[in-house]
């Protein structure tokens, strides 16, 4: 159940210990603007300014307005992946039973997924022990924005990989080229999905849950 924005204000000053001015001062927003919503004499706030209360808080917007201030949101990590020719399936764990990993400053956690980098086919861009996190805009689908770039992807047989991204020489087919210049690029492939890289957070600064 969401929150009016008083409300949420009220319980993120509660659980932070932190007084309306220092938040505000915090947040890089108005004290005075707070102050009338907490008094009533204006209704809401814009959406910049409640985004950065929820992150000065520590917690997403979508958290501070349901008053979820009990500790810090998690994303689920789905399995390992690599650039080399013998990589693990995706999903290596079970819906909900894999590790979680605490979510990144200034990313959400909704929608969100993270794979753990295995090997150093892909040095140096990424190395073993690295997260990357991304988000599936649909099932069975490699969107024309994220080709050209680098993604994580599943091709037909199953096998995870992080290429870039290139069209093929046939409809429904794409190069996959290697991040590391000295690993194999692989040719012509069918993609079940592809989905861009949106974060790479680098092993030691992972907190796995």
């Amino acid at each position: 159940m969401l929150l009016t924005f008083k409300e949420a204000l009220n319980g993120a000053m509660t659980a932070s210990g932190l007084s309306m001015r220092k938040l505000a001062e915090k947040a890089g927003v108005s004290y005075e603007q707070l102050k009338k919503i907490n008094q009533g004499k204006t209704q809401s706030t814009n959406a910049e300014d409640a985004l950065r209360i929820a992150a000065a808080t520590g917690v997403s917007l979508e958290r501070f307005m349901a008053g979820d201030f009990g500790g810090p949101s998690t994303i689920a990590i789905a399995g390992k992946v690599g650039a080399g020719a013998q990589v693990p399936l995706f999903d290596a764990y079970e819906k909900g039973d894999g590790p979680q990993v605490e979510c990144p400053p200034g990313l959400s956690p909704h929608g969100i997924v993270a794979v753990e980098v295995k090997g150093d086919s892909m040095e140096p861009v990424y190395s073993a022990g690295d997260l990357l996190f991304y988000t599936r805009n649909g099932h069975d689908a490699v969107p024309s924005d994220d080709i050209g770039h680098r993604c994580v992807c599943e091709d037909e047989d199953g096998m995870g990989w992080v290429k870039q991204i290139k069209p093929g020489d046939e409809p429904g087919l794409f190069h996959l080229i290697s991040l590391n210049p000295g690993a194999n690029n692989i040719w012509n492939v069918r993609l079940k999905w592809a989905a861009r890289v949106r974060l790479h957070w680098p092993a030691e600064l992972a907190k796995k849950i």
